[in-house]
């Protein structure tokens, strides 16, 4: 993008039209074209190819969809309360269109200890709207009739799905609106002025409803799958990039204001200047998003397609929209802290950051070992920490399913509420003679054979999520691996495998994702030792933030473990993410290095980008807190470990020690490049 059209952009005739114009054209494709739309396929949150989605995909195969179930739960206090009101509970059990449970035939199975007893109701639930439907129409219905001193309550396989389903009902406006208003209060108080953040919150807002509409409309063209958090973590990650970049362009724009008269030519050479880091930040973050095609888990991989996609939207409205939508007004918009014509760039003024740089000129080696001693302190909670979250851990707010399902699990076996589903080619005979020696199966049913598929009921003595549960699907699978397409599904075999293919998804994307972004830093700043270095560091604040938040998990919070996913997009985002800051310091460090070398650079690119990048970090950092938001555990965990990773990122790496390191190897940064003086200070 050369000089002659970045002032085309910004010129007095095509300043309205290059504004406007996207805008419109914006707001008619969210308006006329809309998100796109997917019916979800039962295996889109499981990873291809092990055991439980194999057996997921084999059912699907059924001439007709087997349907689901749920399981109402009546308890008492007193085991008499119950046996009082039995025959209204074998009449209800029956009216309801139970199966046939109890030792005797009748659809109600009441518990050894008599304070409970439960009926099993099939359902035909499609998708988790009908389930929710379906459900809550159940709930109301028992409620109304339950029988004086008796408790009743809705659990099973269909009610957890309703139960997930109703967590995101209106989860994307309400999470739109708080990061709104976050980014909003955020940068009234970064510009201090009643009218300027309105500019780029209007044009990140407007970019981060049309990145949902071609995220959407991409993952429908290409067959990607999504989910209800999609959007979400879309919405975040397009308001965070997108208010970072605009805070560096804005940056730019009011010190080019101090230097021109002329706002469209200040405008024209601070987008000239900003174009680069921009550009190298949203290639970074655009390349390591994509690394999750490589995922096993089809959400996954289409999360990562989103998101890659709004971020080119992001960063294409702050480089194009924006910069035309802050020349319209002129300087005025800045008010009260209107930049006037000879005062000092920020890089010149007296700040907070010049002093800091100060600091790590005098004494650069103790800081790196300092800074280091203390990432390291935090990153010591990685030695504990456990993965894997059991299913009544998975909400902030626990849903009746969920504790309808832990209360059963005191009178009937455990895994009665959800059963563990055998799904083969082999006959039921087969099926059942193979897991009888298997240590841990409470009770084995068999299903009826269609097309050749054959299905057993397996119900587990363990506890859900426990080691045992573990060692019960691993020993019925290899009591089972002598039969033809046989396989083992259901809630206990899909955490074995999700936790499995979670760790094939480390393994695999970790290193890939580390290469991509080095190889990215290499081209854009021309050398080997600055990349490498920006690179361990991101690295080491990624290991401090997710050891720093086991802490504050396990003591704060008091979760017991981290979704199995979560590891794996908290290092995408932090490594894509952090490496933004060091970019934005680390080139404008090569352009001050220019006038000067490369030590005074950095501290005067330390000075002029300090305040920008800890407003953006905050910013981010805050922006990722709001995935709290949402009710589920998975995404306050991935907040969490966000928000703690940028602020460490901001304040420490990019503050001290980028800077540090900077001063101790001086032109040696830049090896086996090197930065070539501007003409005026050649020779």
């Amino acid at each position: 993008m050369g000089h002659r059209l970045l002032s085309t952009i910004t010129g007095r005739r095509t300043a309205w039209l290059v504004a406007l114009l996207p805008l419109l054209l914006a707001g008619l494709m969210i308006g006329a074209v809309g998100e796109g739309e997917r019916d979800p396929g039962p295996a889109d949150a499981l990873p291809a190819g092990l055991d439980s989605t194999q057996g997921v995909e084999l059912i699907a195969q059924l001439p007709e969809d087997p349907g689901s179930s749920v399981l109402v739960l009546w308890t008492a206090e007193a085991p008499a309360d119950l046996e009082a009101a039995r025959e209204d509970l074998e009449s209800a059990a029956g009216s309801l269109g139970a199966v046939p449970t109890g030792g005797d035939g009748s659809a109600l199975a009441l518990a050894e200890d008599g304070t409970a007893a439960i009926a099993v109701v099939p359902v035909t639930t499609p998708t988790a709207t009908e389930a929710q439907a379906v459900v809550e129409e159940l709930r109301t219905e028992l409620g109304a009739s339950v029988p004086g001193g008796v408790e009743v309550a809705v659990t099973g396989p269909a009610a957890v799905q309703a139960d997930l389903a109703a967590v995101f009902e209106g989860a994307d406006v309400r999470l739109l609106a708080v990061t709104a208003l976050v980014v909003a209060v955020l940068l009234v108080i970064t510009y201090r002025s009643p009218v300027l953040w309105v500019v780029p919150l209007a044009v990140v807002g407007v970019a981060d409803r049309l990145g949902a509409v071609v995220a959407t409309r991409l993952l429908e063209a290409t067959g990607q799958a999504w989910d209800e958090s999609t959007v979400g973590i879309l919405s975040v990650l397009v308001f965070g990039a997108g208010t970072n970049y605009a805070l560096l362009l804005i940056s730019r724009y009011r010190d080019e204001l101090r230097r021109q008269e002329d706002r469209r030519e200040a405008m024209a050479l601070a987008l000239r200047r900003t174009v680069e880091p921009v550009v190298a930040s949203a290639t970074t973050v655009v390349i390591g998003l994509l690394c999750l095609l490589l995922a096993l888990t089809p959400t996954t991989r289409g999360l990562g397609l989103a998101c890659a996609a709004g971020v080119v939207v992001a960063a294409a409205f702050v480089l194009v929209v924006l910069p035309a939508a802050l020349v319209l007004p002129g300087r005025w918009i800045f008010w009260p802290r209107v930049p006037r014509l000879g005062e000092p760039s920020t890089a010149d003024a007296p700040s907070l950051w010049g002093r800091i740089g100060r600091r790590v000129e005098a004494r650069p080696g103790l800081l790196v070992v300092v800074s280091g001693l203390v990432l390291l302190v935090l990153a010591a909670g990685l030695t504990q920490l456990r993965t894997g979250l059991d299913t009544e851990d998975q909400f902030l707010e626990t849903p009746e399913a969920i504790t309808a399902a832990t209360r059963l699990g005191e009178s009937f076996p455990a895994g009665l509420s959800d059963p563990t589903t055998v799904v083969s080619r082999a006959s039921a005979d087969d099926v059942t003679s193979a897991l009888e020696p298997v240590a841990g199966l409470a009770s084995l049913s068999p299903g009826e054979e269609e097309a050749g598929i054959t299905t057993v009921d397996v119900v587990l003595d363990a506890e859900p999520g426990s080691d045992a549960a573990r060692d019960a699907i691993g020993g019925m699978r290899a009591a089972l691996g002598d039969l033809p397409d046989t396989h083992v599904t259901g809630s206990e075999a899909e955490a074995v495998d999700e936790a499995a293919g979670a760790q094939r998804d480390r393994l695999v994307i970790f290193p890939l994702i580390l290469l991509l972004v080095l190889g990215a830093l290499v081209l854009l700043l021309r050398a080997l030792v600055a990349p490498v270095l920006l690179v361990l560091a991101v690295v080491a604040t990624y290991a401090a933030a997710l050891g720093v938040s086991w802490w504050v998990f396990t003591g704060v919070f008091g979760f017991s473990a981290v979704d199995s996913s979560m590891p794996l997009l908290a290092f995408l985002f932090l490594v894509a993410l952090g490496v933004d800051y060091s970019i934005f310091l680390v080139t404008r460090a090569r352009e001050e290095a220019r006038a000067t070398d490369t030590r005074r650079g950095m501290l005067r690119a330390l000075s002029a980008t300090g305040g920008v990048i800890t407003s953006a970090g905050i910013l981010l950092a805050a922006v990722f807190a709001v995935l709290g938001v949402l009710p589920l555990v998975v995404l306050a965990q991935l907040g969490t470990v966000i928000c703690l990773g940028v602020l460490l990122d901001t304040l420490l790496v990019r503050t001290v020690v980028v800077p540090a390191l900077a001063q101790l190897l001086g032109e040696r940064f830049w090896w086996p490049g090197r930065v070539r003086p501007l003409p005026e200070h050649a020779g």
